[in-house]
């Protein structure tokens, strides 16, 4: 969901040492930040939509690289249930909300109904109109109660899509990330971005705007899009609880460990590499 982008030129590539220098910059900033989370009990909301292959789950991973699984979280949902069809289209969403000192990323999010849903007509075209009304408020209540949201669209081209289609379907470890969803994306391309069009009309406001992360180029787009959401939250340092390690090991001399026979200690697989060599 996104337009072309038709005779426009691929950037140079970011040198490699450059590139892992700098993400690792940005990841101890991405500390930086959970720790202020933490201590302030701010809520924060990400939200990462775009077509399929864009790009999404790669930058999730690297922002999520360092940081506790305690304070961010990843909501990546399922198909709804049953029963979740028969609710308010919202509500499934909503109890993956962060509570005081979470973080949320939402790996694609309510704007499923503005995309697939409508596209493939999982939904109807009346569900979706109102959608489009609703989630402004939706949006605007989740800002007025000091969610701090903020939404990224990863926009690739189709010649970049189709290539990288291709490249999943070659590697063994990345099979399972092709659908047939995904092949109806590229059957598709100009009904979802008329879908995208539409929704950002609806959607992109003043108080809750999209960013778009062009994302031709993974490094790029990961370095450009995590820079970004730093850039927008007012941040600080706290103090963190000062620790002193002993020089050596503490022991009192009165523990004796048990027998090594008498566990069950996983095989030296690595054992069996090392002596072909």
């Amino acid at each position: 969901m996104g337009n072309k982008k038709a005779g426009k030129p691929k950037p140079n590539k970011i040198p490699n040492s450059l590139y892992r220098a700098e993400l690792f910059r940005l990841q101890t900033e991405l500390v930086r930040l959970q720790e202020w989370v933490r201590e302030t009990g701010a809520r924060v909301v990400v939200v990462f939509e775009g077509r399929d292959a864009a790009g999404k789950g790669g930058a999730i991973k690297r922002i999520t690289e360092y940081l506790s699984p305690r304070v961010s979280r990843i909501a990546a949902l399922p198909a709804p249930s049953d029963r979740e069809q028969g609710q308010w289209y919202f509500q499934r969403y909503i109890e993956h909300l962060p509570a005081k000192g979470e973080i949320v990323l939402f790996d694609r999010s309510w704007y499923n109904r503005a995309g697939v849903e409508i596209v493939m007509g999982f939904c109807t075209p009346a569900e979706h109109t109102l959608f489009l009304r609703q989630t402004p408020i939706f949006e605007q209540m989740l800002i007025d109660d000091g969610v701090l949201l903020r939404k990224y669209w990863f926009s690739v081209s189709d010649e970049e899509q189709l290539r990288r289609f291709r490249s999943r379907l070659k590697d063994p470890v990345r099979q399972w990330k092709l659908s047939p969803m995904d092949l109806e994306s590229i059957y598709r391309w100009e009904d979802y971005s008329r879908a995208k069009d539409q929704m950002m009309v609806h959607t992109d406001t003043p108080m809750s705007p999209w960013y778009i992360v062009e994302s031709d180029v993974k490094k790029h787009a990961r370095l450009n899009m995590i820079a970004h959401l730093l850039s927008t939250i007012d941040y600080y340092d706290v103090e963190r609880p000062k620790v002193t390690l002993p020089k050596q090991p503490v022991r009192s001399g009165n523990y004796r460990r048990p027998l090594r026979e008498l566990s069950t200690y996983v095989d030296d697989y690595v054992g069996t590499l090392m002596s072909g060599r």
